[in-house]
């Protein structure tokens, strides 16, 4: 049932977070990329599906993502790389979220909501702390902004840094070797994907986010898992399947409509004459599914193909 929330906070932008010290899940080698390569007759787009939070037993990446690294003349995110790591754009993720007509938080819980969530802060006021967030901040902000901040909170805990995120560490490295880099939107763009979420939602998103049965932590660990193992099939279905069946309006805008604006973009990269290759970093969901990128250019009549290493050896 955390679907939707996982995927909303795994998009590019994100609230500041201080490294964590905590222990994060083992892994062992290099994840397993969902990495494709896009061509037509002289030049390629890769795509690569990125996970927002990672810990440093991510790294390093496999050589077919240094290889598509090393043979991009651009790297393109989300958000471009100056605006995905600023501070202001978190400070303005926070501002919005601010309300401004006099209630609480608590004002629009149930009873067993407002109990969970005291208990959670009382439970977590530590690690709020290590990330700059007051505890009494909660009741000063929308519903959609607190269960982002329980979400992010616990995959701190649990080891994650989304200074360690796929888009974060490439961007710095493209930045460091000197490559062109670019967003394919702005993070106001995906601002206003929160602040237009429909109020119900919100409150959804805030029950979810104390579900028992499906914990954040443990939800998050096993989609890190299928991120890790390359499992488009069982990534789709855990984070895409349900997500699209149960909240059709928000998948479309937070997934589908964004899809749809990235393709001609993408077709540009490959129509443009020249020789020139791109790497694009995006969040995993958008190369998944009939709806994704990929299925989307393979539409457009381009050469698609999967470049998995690992896969070949299973």
């Amino acid at each position: 049932m955390r679907r939707l929330l996982l995927a909303a906070a795994t998009l590019a932008i994100a609230i500041p977070l201080f490294a964590s010290d905590a222990s994060a899940p083992k892994s062992t080698g290099a994840p397993v990329p969902l990495l494709w390569k896009v061509s037509d007759k002289d030049n390629t787009v890769y795509l690569l599906g990125s996970f927002h939070m990672l810990t440093k037993d991510d790294y390093p990446l496999s050589k077919d993502v240094d290889a598509a690294y090393a043979d991009a003349e651009e790297v393109v995110f989300e958000l471009a790389p100056e605006e995905m790591l600023s501070k202001d754009l978190g400070m303005a993720m926070g501002q919005a979220a601010i309300r401004t007509d006099g209630t609480t938080l608590n004002d629009e819980l149930p009873p067993a909501q407002r109990a969970r969530l005291a208990q959670w802060l009382q439970d977590n006021e530590a690690t709020l702390r290590q990330m700059g967030v007051q505890p009494a901040m909660f009741q000063m902000v929308d519903a959609w902004y607190a269960s982002l901040l329980v979400t992010i909170a616990e995959a701190r805990a649990a080891g994650f840094d989304s200074e360690l995120g796929l888009d974060a560490h490439l961007g710095k490295q493209a930045t460091a070797d000197g490559k062109r880099t670019s967003g394919l939107e702005g993070g106001m763009k995906q601002l206003a994907m929160f602040e237009n979420m429909d109020r119900q939602v919100q409150l959804q998103l805030m029950a979810e986010s104390f579900d028992e049965t499906d914990g954040g932590k443990a939800a998050l660990e096993r989609l890190h898992a299928q991120w890790r193992s390359g499992d488009v099939d069982q990534l789709w279905k855990k984070l895409g399947v349900e997500f699209r069946d149960e909240y059709p309006a928000l998948y479309k805008t937070i997934n589908s409509d964004r899809n749809a604006a990235w393709v001609p973009l993408l077709r540009k990269r490959l129509d443009t004459p020249g020789t020139d290759d791109t790497l694009v970093v995006v969040g995993a969901l958008h190369l998944l599914g009939k709806d994704g990128v990929v299925e989307r250019m393979k539409a457009q009549g381009y050469t698609v193909e999967r470049v998995c290493s690992a896969c070949a050896k299973r």
